[in-house]
C-alpha cells in the first residue's frame, strides 16, 4: 500500500484508450469506501464521457484544460444538507478514487473547484447540479500518456513530537 501511495501522481496527459464501465464502477466503489462523518455519505459523483461537456469543463479555469484530453471526468460533489462534513468526506472519497485509478493503471488528477464560487457556479451550470449539492473537484481520468517516478514529499521538519 505504501508503494501504491508513492506511485500515485497527478497525471494530466492521457492516451485515447477508453476507460471501461467496469473501471468506472471500481473507481466509484473505492471512492464510496472512504470514511464519512457519522456515516452520512453526502457525496455524489457525475461521470462525464461526452466530449462536448468535457470541453466545457476544460474551460472552467486555467488549470482544468486536461478535462478535454481525458476520456472521462468524474465530478466529486457533496450535499451540504446531508452533512456539514461534506468537504472532508468528499475529499476522502476523491483520494480513494485517485489511489484506485493508480492501482488500475489509470492516471488522474485533482482539479480544484471549491472554494472558488465562480468555478462552482460555472460547473453547476454546465452539469445542472442542484444548489444544495456543492462541487468539490473534477477528476479527469484516463490511461497515462506520461510517466512520473514514484515519490513522497516527506519532510521531517513538518513532524512534531508531543507539542508543536
Amino acid at each position: 500500500m505504501i508503494d501504491l501511495i508513492k506511485q500515485r501522481r497527478s497525471i494530466r496527459q492521457y492516451t485515447n484508450q477508453p476507460v471501461t464501465d467496469e473501471q468506472v464502477r471500481l473507481l466509484l466503489e473505492a471512492a464510496m469506501a472512504a470514511p464519512s462523518g457519522s456515516a452520512l455519505d453526502p457525496w455524489h459523483f457525475i461521470v462525464v464521457r461526452n466530449a462536448e461537456t468535457r470541453a466545457k469543463l476544460a474551460a472552467t479555469h486555467t488549470f482544468s484544460d486536461m478535462c478535454d484530453r481525458a476520456p472521462i471526468v468524474i465530478v466529486i460533489c457533496g450535499d451540504e444538507k446531508i452533512s456539514h462534513h461534506w468537504i472532508a468526506d468528499s475529499a476522502a472519497a476523491m483520494e480513494n478514487l485517485l489511489l484506485a485509478a493508480s492501482s488500475l493503471g489509470l492516471g488522474a488528477v485533482w482539479v480544484g473547484i471549491y472554494p472558488r464560487a465562480e468555478r462552482e457556479a460555472y460547473v453547476r451550470l454546465v452539469l445542472g447540479v442542484p444548489d444544495n449539492v456543492r462541487i468539490l473537484c473534477l477528476a479527469p481520468v484516463g490511461y497515462p500518456a506520461e510517466e512520473k517516478p514514484p515519490r513522497t514529499r516527506y519532510n521531517p521538519q513538518r513532524v512534531h513530537q508531543e507539542k508543536f
